[in-house]
């Protein structure tokens, strides 16, 4: 397996582009599934999760062309609405071809996700939105068999904010008979930018943006094209590595507008930051301040940037409190930035952060995606090499980490295995 080889030490310098969201171009290229005409994508990120999307459409019949951050997908003549284990077991983002399937098709053959290293993420809110909405499921063999003759409008109370959850029920919803309210809507940046991809396509949605989604179905949907918004937790790293490393760094092509959580707590640490319609700058020359988290869904502190600001934390002149209130074992990074020399301590969903003054290189092995950011950037600032293992799971989610990395100036390799 491949790992970074990271020598630490030295500011970061200069300037990086921003990829596209990989979590806004999940349940975008499942929406594909709506219409039979065909929907273009642009600034869509080359990750490992975002082809295991495209193999398990290509597997139903979904008519795919792709050239750099461009993609044409029509699903016209799909020829199955299976989408097997081997693909969702690597990855969960499988789960939103059920609602489109359903909306569609009436039919869905989805495997169950099964567990995952950050905890337990219940597909139970997709399934209770969908059956009031008058479709039957039922489990089988590991799957998730759904029928429906046409989902009709339903008014729908999910019982927790849940990303994918909000977004299955709402591509079901586009197709349905009637009017589908969704109240407890997750309100991500990436939601939205589903939405409007649905409303180019002929939908009829009301609320984008708010915790209650209006939806009156339509008949049939049409083609599109959209651009990808940027990845604001991609954005987020950055700019936490340059607060850990110091420096100034501008990010370009990104959308601070949907960073605000992010960057209030970069602005506690100590950072210096400017902002413009696509671009941030930051720029740090003293240690960080302590910042002390709590996650929350949006417009809330991001769970997805926790591990990140632990590691900025680690390095802190006091002592943070980071409290992890979405997913039960989002600490796995712990052991292992204390195997570089942090001083963190774990006491059920809150993990108490004491900042040492340098951490030193080790070998360090990642644990899920944003773990292994965490573990990028402790590894820049640490003294000596430090090796990432595991890096198969940055992969998923970053593009290109280690080039854009190196265009600021850091001393990062990818050795293959």
């Amino acid at each position: 397996m491949d790992r970074f080889l990271i020598r630490g030490g030295g500011e970061l310098e200069g300037r990086v582009d921003v990829s596209g969201a990989k979590n806004a171009a999940l349940p975008i290229l499942a929406a594909s599934l709506l219409s039979a005409e065909a929907l273009e994508l642009r600034n869509v990120p080359q990750l490992q999760d975002v082809r295991t999307m495209q193999r398990l459409l290509a597997g139903m019949g979904v008519q795919i062309q792709r050239e750099g951050d461009w993609m044409r997908l029509q699903a016209s003549d799909l020829f199955s609405v299976e989408a097997p284990y081997d693909l969702v077991k690597t990855m969960r983002a499988s789960i939103l071809v059920l609602g489109p399937l359903l909306g569609r098709f009436g039919e869905a053959r989805v495997s169950l996700p099964g567990g995952c290293a950050i905890g337990q993420r219940p597909v139970d809110q997709h399934i209770k939105g969908l059956e009031a909405m008058g479709a039957e499921i039922r489990i089988e063999h590991g799957y998730l068999l759904a029928r429906a003759d046409r989902l009709r409008g339903a008014r729908i109370v999910t019982d927790m904010v849940t990303v994918t959850g909000t977004e299955n029920l709402l591509m079901a919803a586009v197709l349905a008979e009637g009017e589908t309210l969704i109240e407890n809507a997750a309100r991500e940046p990436e939601v939205v930018d589903l939405a409007r991809v649905l409303v180019a396509m002929g939908a009829h949605i009301q609320g984008i943006g708010s915790d209650q989604l209006r939806v009156e179905g339509v008949h049939a949907l049409r083609g599109a094209s959209h651009r990808i918004m940027p990845d604001r937790i991609e954005a987020g790293t950055l700019l936490c590595a340059a607060a850990a490393c110091g420096g100034r760094i501008r990010i370009t092509s990104a959308l601070p507008a949907s960073m605000d959580a992010t960057l209030e707590k970069l602005r506690e640490a100590g950072a210096s930051l400017q902002t413009g319609e696509d671009w941030v700058e930051l720029a740090m020359h003293e240690r960080p301040l302590p910042v002390n988290l709590r996650t929350a869904p949006y417009p809330g502190f991001a769970t997805d940037m926790q591990a990140q600001f632990m590691a900025l934390n680690a390095l802190a002149d006091g002592t943070s409190i980071i409290h992890e209130t979405i997913f039960e074992n989002r600490f796995m990074h712990v052991q292992e930035l204390n195997r570089l020399g942090a001083n963190i301590q774990i006491e059920g969903n809150t993990a108490v952060v004491k900042g040492v003054r340098g951490l030193s290189g080790a070998r360090v092995m990642a644990t899920d995606l944003r773990a292994s950011a965490a573990l990028v950037i402790a590894g820049l600032v640490a003294e000596g090499e430090t090796s990432v293992e595991r890096i198969y799971h940055l992969d998923r989610g970053y593009e290109g980490m280690e080039g854009k990395l190196q265009q600021l100036g850091a001393r990062v390799e990818r050795v293959r295995a």
